[in-house]
């Protein structure tokens, strides 16, 4: 996979204080396999974890990756944590929708490959 974009945005509240932070990755795939109809969410929002939301998009080969985070300044970790990811995966044509609140790398890999396998288990041509 091949990071394509990044965009990163702050969400700031009328006193001057960040609440979130927008981050969107999106990946090239090099191989990619046939998008299903059904949605996979995999982990819960809650101190240190994340929630993982994948599901099918038409998006010319093209893995999206949004994240909301509550720990903002962290964006070239998460685009390692991603690469990393998506080196493993290869898939596109997906949406990959995260809510973190704080959760660590080891965490955020975790939660993926369970929301990657999921979603991939049963199609065809899928790969890790």
């Amino acid at each position: 996979m091949r990071l394509t974009g990044f965009i990163g945005r702050l969400r700031v509240l009328e006193t001057g204080e960040v609440e979130m932070e927008k981050l969107l990755f999106d990946f090239t795939a090099t191989e990619q396999f046939a998008a299903s109809t059904k949605s996979v969410l995999c982990g819960v929002v809650s101190s240190g974890n994340l929630e993982v939301m994948v599901e099918a998009a038409d998006l010319g080969g093209v893995c999206r990756v949004e994240i909301e985070t509550s720990a903002s300044g962290f964006a070239g970790i998460w685009q390692a944590v991603l690469t990393d990811v998506f080196d493993r995966w290869k898939i596109g044509d997906v949406v990959v929708s995260i809510n973190d609140a704080g959760a660590t790398p080891a965490v955020v890999a975790l939660r993926l490959d369970q929301a990657l396998s999921a979603y991939s288990r049963d199609r065809v041509g899928a790969r890790r």
